[in-house]
């Protein structure tokens, strides 16, 4: 099969042959229709979080399950379903699976993101002369992808089988972040720093969980007006306006209720917590590009009774469903997120612009391209 693949960061990535990967107990082969591209793979691409080498990225896919593996009889999966895959991975085994903390998994985090591997310690990926190759989560950047039973669920009909590919994780990330982290509640107000693919979806989602404010935060125009039309009340460019002076106008001076921070930097931590009212909550998602610290007022958040939660992907066995049900009674416009398609062979340029900042919502690698 044809997958981009990352052998050195100085060079980026590569369409080569590789092996057809082949599922092993408890996991499904996935023939890949489409791949979202993620800020998280840029991280990997340009070396700033190590990762093992070679390696194919991509971890929110769509696609149609075309051979099943030993072990899923319960399951439910069927060759020819049309499914869409979780980049959180869980064993099901360890005691944080047992517990439901599917976003807990120690094995995902200790084999899979910092190995490459899947639960038996072993990759699916294979050069064409037996070289290994690692895989961040399914390594979806390919035409075909193994994925643990636990981490795909299907699609109905009526889903766009295409844009699907983002509610593995853009959408499922906002998903575990309104619900699980911060779990916002009818009438409260959020802001929501950084309005690109996670982001977007936080704005859907919290409107559909009855946020009475959700403003939006970014140093862009055009994703601010993006964000409005996706339910945001307000907007804010944080390069043009002061955003706690302008939270707090549009709050009545309150400040929010909840406030995600969906980059992973420094600088759009300062904003979350400067957006937050005495008592609230400020959900970081963002993942930082290597190890990265931003400043906390530590008298401020103890004497105004501030929390910090963070929120890594959700709890995919029951969330995922969850996700694919939003999609498909139409609460939150999935579709209109994926503003760019790219083939695999030109992948590369779409990360290069999400690397710049160019990239309207989500792009997505389209196999049909």
């Amino acid at each position: 099969m044809k997958a981009s693949v990352l052998r050195d960061v100085k060079k980026g990535l590569q369409v080569e042959e590789i092996r057809t990967p082949r599922p092993r107990t408890g996991e499904v082969l996935v023939k890949v229709r489409a791949c979202g591209m993620c800020h998280s793979d840029l991280h990997v691409i340009h070396g700033d979080i190590a990762f093992p080498l070679p390696a194919v990225l991509g971890h929110e896919v769509s696609g149609e399950i075309v051979e099943v593996g030993p072990g899923n009889e319960h399951t439910g999966l069927e060759v020819g379903q049309n499914v869409s895959g979780a980049f959180l991975m869980p064993c099901g085994q360890c005691s944080a699976c047992s517990e439901g903390r599917d976003d807990l998994c120690g094995p995902f985090f200790d084999m899979n993101r910092l190995k490459g591997q899947l639960y038996d310690g072993q990759t699916r990926l294979f050069g064409l002369d037996g070289e290994e190759i690692a895989q961040y989560s399914m390594g979806a950047l390919a035409e075909y992808c193994v994925i643990p039973s636990t981490s795909v669920a299907p699609i109905p009909d009526n889903v766009d089988p295409v844009a699907a590919a983002i509610i593995g994780c853009a959408v499922l990330t906002a998903y575990g972040a309104v619900r699980r982290g911060a779990d916002v509640r009818h009438g409260e107000s959020v802001a929501v720093v950084a309005t690109g693919g996670v982001g977007s979806n936080i704005i859907q989602i919290s409107r559909a969980f009855g946020a009475k404010h959700v403003i939006a935060i970014d140093v862009a125009d055009d994703k601010l007006e993006a964000a409005r039309a996706l339910g945001a009340t307000h907007t804010i460019n944080s390069t043009k306006e002061d955003v706690r002076e302008k939270v707090f106008e549009y709050t009545g001076g309150r400040g929010v209720d909840v406030a995600f921070e969906a980059l992973g930097r420094p600088e759009t931590w300062q904003s979350a917590l400067a957006a937050l009212k005495d008592g609230g909550r400020m959900v970081p998602i963002g993942l930082g590009a290597g190890v990265q610290t931003a400043d906390v007022e530590i008298n401020r958040t103890v004497r105004r009774s501030q929390s910090i939660i963070g929120s890594y992907g959700a709890r995919t066995r029951h969330d995922l469903p969850a996700t694919i049900d939003l999609a498909a009674h139409g609460i939150i416009n999935y579709k209109d997120i994926v503003s760019q398609h790219y083939s695999l062979e030109n992948v590369a340029e779409g990360y290069d612009l999400l690397a710049q900042g160019k990239i309207l919502g989500r792009a997505v690698v389209d196999m049909s391209l």
